[in-house]
């Protein structure tokens, strides 16, 4: 029947919205809200040196109290509607299109109020690596590589490759993508670590079971002003891409590698169409691996996790395809047994989860 399909519908957006609520709870969004409303009433607030990033503060929590009211409020009004015209099958119809809409919202405000981090907004650089395995992990790498462009698609991101090195037999060695949209960096941040794989090897002959590792990485673009580097600090060196890319590819020397000789750092970009976007692509890349790594310094636990070998042991996911189908997060302990459409790019249950463990800490 209808109204059991609509109650059923309406419990499964329940726990959203007591986590919205434990949230917004002790987030104290409410406190600060009154708080900075009554800052700017004050009669001198005009002349305080603050005051633009002060009325910024008050005009999202303003607009977050907003939306957090109203789902809310829509909530309890639905749950009351549905009862109210549980007999009437026009009526609960019209209500199966408000449910379905309500879900929505208050799935995207449940990451969205999550994402309370400066940097959360910014656009991304993802990389991953090849970890132990040869063959076998180049191959997983384009597996995720595949993954974090779908997950791209879905999620209305704007993604491309900047730098991308193949396997002598097949995969990816290495690859990164600069990923840039609503939420870009606050969305994958959660992916950085080891994405581990168990499967039937396609390169073996016996059939054997094999397990990959791949190390992923994610860095916000680094602004402007955040970080300077001295010019006499950078070797650039130029050289012809490689791959996939049209005539222009293999004819001039339009790669670019830049190496930060103090830190050791080194970037390269053979996407772009020019030397000179190259060059700047790469420069983007290295300021934000150098703003990560004073935080790294600031932060010893992050910097912990970033130095962990490619190995068994330290992956945050598990990918299992052999002798049966699963994907685990090791922080969260969610699971999917469809693993073919994790890969697909399906990912949020696993992003949403690890945000609200992190809220938590």
């Amino acid at each position: 029947m209808l109204i059991d399909e609509l109650r059923e519908q309406i419990k499964s957006i329940e726990p959203d919205i007591k986590t919205i609520k434990t949230f917004w709870t002790q987030s104290e969004n409410a406190k600060k809200y009154e708080s900075l409303k009554k800052e700017t009433e004050q009669e001198t607030f005009w002349q305080h040196k603050q005051r633009t990033e002060i009325l910024k503060k008050l005009q999202g929590i303003r607009e977050l109290k907003k939306q957090y009211e109203t789902l809310t409020k829509s909530f309890e009004e639905i749950l009351e509607m549905v009862e109210l015209f549980k007999d009437d099958e026009e009526e609960l119809n019209k209500l199966k299109i408000e449910i379905s809409s309500l879900e929505k919202s208050v799935s995207y405000f449940k990451v969205n109020v999550l994402l309370d981090d400066p940097n959360d907004g910014k656009a991304c650089f993802l990389s991953i690596n090849a970890g132990a395995g040869g063959t076998e992990s180049q191959d997983w790498t384009s597996m995720l590589m595949r993954m974090y462009l779908r997950f791209c698609e879905r999620e209305k991101l704007n993604s491309k490759i900047v730098d991308i090195i193949s396997g002598e037999e097949a995969g990816v060695k290495s690859v990164t993508l600069y990923i840039k949209g609503t939420n870009a960096f606050g969305l994958l941040k959660g992916e950085r670590g080891i994405h581990r794989l168990v499967r039937i090897s396609p390169f073996d002959s016996n059939k054997r079971r094999h397990t990959s590792f791949s190390g992923v990485m994610v860095m916000p673009e680094a602004e402007e002003v955040a970080i300077e580097i001295d010019p006499k600090d950078l070797r650039i060196d130029t050289y012809r891409a490689s791959g996939a890319g049209g005539q222009h590819v293999n004819k001039t020397d339009s790669a670019v590698r830049i190496t930060h000789n103090p830190t050791g750092i080194v970037v390269q970009c053979q996407n772009e169409r020019s030397q000179l976007q190259n060059k700047e692509t790469s420069m983007k890349m290295l300021k934000a691996k150098l703003v990560q790594k004073q935080q790294e310094e600031q932060d010893a636990k992050r910097a912990k996790i970033e130095k962990k070998k490619i190995e068994w042991g330290s992956q945050i996911r598990s990918y299992v395809l052999h002798p049966y189908k699963m994907v685990k997060d090791h922080r969260t302990n969610i699971e999917s047994p469809q693993p073919d459409v994790v890969l697909d790019g399906d990912l949020m249950k696993f992003i949403e989860s690890n945000l609200l463990l992190e809220s938590k800490k």
